[in-house]
């Protein structure tokens, strides 16, 4: 089955794997490091088993996962939409677009656990990466099919892209599924969103 991706794609789905691997040999001190942690004052490394931040972090988190699950999910969906856009765009203009989608639901996340006036808490997981991926996906073939899994009820993917974000939206905002960050997943899609505007010279970007 990998090998009928494309070289990227196949990569981070190798490299998520391997890493989580790594967090279940090595435990938690992993996450300590390179998680995303919010840039909070007098947060010392490694008291109550938190970490605090580093620039580089906005890359690493996204190649951590909680659970086995949550590994599974994202892979799915690297494995689904990812496959898919690098074949369109080639190797170079998707790492581009990958990494642009990681780094905005870092900043996205960012910017919401800094409101947070509760303890320190990691962010970890491709999930803002794949979520724009799955917006791009929607762009590029809004009238393809998409089947959910639960329930698996078949819809074009402009509606299944417009209902997951409005339903991420909603969760955000009212702080349902707690532990999720959907702030992050909308960054993901909102900066993927404004990549492709500029590639295409459109609205809030000119063409050249």
């Amino acid at each position: 089955m990998l090998s009928s991706l494309p070289p990227v794609t196949k990569a981070l789905i190798i490299a998520n794997v391997v890493v989580f691997l790594f967090q279940w040999l090595i435990g938690p001190q992993l996450e300590v490091a390179f998680a995303l942690w919010p840039p909070l004052p007098n947060v010392n490394l490694g008291s109550d088993g938190a970490g605090r931040f580093e620039v580089w972090q906005v890359v690493t988190y996204a190649f951590l996962h909680g659970s086995t699950t949550h590994l599974l999910f994202n892979m799915l969906g690297l494995f689904m939409f990812g496959g898919e856009m690098e074949r369109v765009w080639g190797p170079r203009r998707y790492a581009t677009y990958y990494l642009t989608c990681v780094i905005g639901a870092a900043v996205a996340q960012l910017v919401v656990a800094s409101q947070h006036g509760g303890p320190p808490y990691a962010t970890l997981g491709a999930s803002g990466g794949v979520f724009g991926l799955l917006l791009a996906f929607g762009m590029m073939f809004p009238r393809r099919t998409i089947i959910l899994l639960l329930p698996p009820i078949p819809m074009p993917a402009w509606l299944f892209v417009t209902i997951y974000g409005i339903v991420e939206l909603v969760l955000g905002v009212t702080g349902t599924q707690e532990g999720v960050a959907h702030f992050a997943h909308l960054g993901g899609m909102a900066s993927g969103f404004l990549l492709l505007q500029y590639w295409r010279g459109r609205f809030p970007f000119t063409r050249r």
